[in-house]
């Protein structure tokens, strides 16, 4: 997913949302998704904003010409796959053999490049072949819907109108300035081979290759890694700071100490009785958090910084556990050790709701009942399991739902 749209999209924590959708583009549907007459009208509406904005009447005209409502988009904005998908069904793919092979094959083929960009950036080469690998399959599908389409889509349909409308200027400007010949991509308008918003491409492309152009989305990836690299490194990526590490917990952990807001240093983890996952000491790379992104029953991971680096590519623990493991795989680390508990299942959207509505009323602020298991959710999770003699591990399941109901 693009760099920035997980924080927009409001992504739950665990849980991931998957590329892209296929193109299916529906004209006078009904009811409240839209109608393409309904489009066709709020592009109108839009001309004048756009030409304000700075976009030529005649760019503005020739790229929105025939732009077709797509119902399969503002679908899949309002039902997200990361809701439906359990963090370890989601890791089975993201950091399957077969896509450790393919990414171990890509670094082989643009190690020099990788070399190049790492050395002026200072972000892994793996790490940033791991971004490319769960993004586009390492540049092999890079998306196929409208760009244009998706985003006037979802700027008319209205749920998050400001930001896409932000967007689809930002768009207009790439083909303004003749950056791209073909400019398709995903549901929610990224694109390229590491999956760039058009806002994203404004603010951190780079031409690394030296051809004149900040081209993210031909065959040649240069540009496309380069301004990966430059993005992380914009919101503080550190050199040699692992993402996190598995560790295991002793008996009588504090679960209430499972959570990115408590940040302590290595020793005070140490002295709790936290280990490696094969019992070592901790390595010190500075203050981290304990996080459970399956429950106490899965994998723990003790995690610094640039952990929060990467949820600004992806707000989900999901993408963020899959890019570490993928980039711990390609770099030779061994897979994830700790088994997850696959008997559970994830809440449906509807389930979500009715977690909120149930905890705000039984005296636990959720924060607002919209279906997304943000901080505030998790930490009334955490108290209601708490009063209830149950682990506090925030993990929203559907125990926790039967226990309110």
């Amino acid at each position: 997913m693009a760099p920035g749209l997980g924080l927009a999209l409001g992504l739950s924590a665990g849980m991931v949302q998957s590329q892209t959708i296929l193109p299916d583009p529906v004209a006078g549907v009904e009811g409240e998704m839209g109608t393409q007459a309904g489009l066709d009208a709020w592009i109108q509406d839009f001309r004048p904003r756009a030409l304000a904005a700075g976009i030529p009447a005649a760019t503005f005209d020739a790229a929105l010409r025939g732009v077709e409502f797509n119902a399969k988009v503002v679908e899949r904005d309002r039902n997200q796959n990361e809701f439906s998908k359990t963090i370890w069904d989601y890791l089975d793919t993201a950091v399957s053999e077969d896509r450790v092979t393919l990414g171990l094959q890509a670094l082989d083929r643009h190690r020099a490049l990788l070399d190049r960009i790492e050395a002026q950036y200072g972000v892994e080469k793996e790490v940033l072949a791991a971004v490319w690998g769960l993004e586009s399959a390492y540049g092999t599908y890079r998306g196929d819907l409208p760009v244009l389409g998706s985003l006037a889509t979802l700027a008319y349909e209205g749920r998050r109108a400001s930001f896409f409308e932000a967007e689809l200027l930002a768009a207009l400007k790439i083909v303004q300035g003749g950056h791209v010949d073909r400019f398709a991509g995903s549901w929610a308008g990224a694109s390229g081979h590491t999956q760039f918003m058009p806002s994203s491409w404004e603010k951190f492309a780079v031409d690394f290759d030296g051809d004149g152009k900040r081209n993210l989305w031909g065959d040649e990836p240069a540009d496309a890694l380069a301004s990966t690299a430059n993005y992380l490194r914009h919101w503080g990526w550190t050199k040699g700071q692992p993402w996190g590490v598995e560790v295991k917990l002793s008996d009588g952990f504090d679960y209430d100490q499972t959570t990115e807001r408590v940040v302590k240093p290595v020793a005070d983890w140490q002295a709790m009785g936290v280990r490696t996952i094969l019992g070592a000491d901790l390595p010190d790379h500075g203050p981290g958090s304990i996080l459970l992104p399956g429950g106490h029953r899965g994998a723990a991971f003790l995690i610094w910084p640039n952990f929060q680096v990467i949820e600004k590519y992806n707000t989900a623990d999901a993408y963020v556990v899959a890019i570490g493991s993928l980039s711990d795989r390609l770099r030779g680390g061994p897979p994830i050790q700790s088994t997850w508990p696959r008997d559970l299942r994830a809440l449906t959207l509807d389930e979500r709701r009715e977690l909120q509505d149930r905890l705000t009323r039984a005296g636990f602020d959720a924060g607002g009942v919209d279906g997304r298991m943000g901080p505030k959710t998790v930490a009334a999770v955490k108290a209601f399991q708490k009063a209830r003699g149950l682990v506090p591990d925030g993990y929203p399941s559907l125990e926790v739902l039967t226990l309110l109901r």
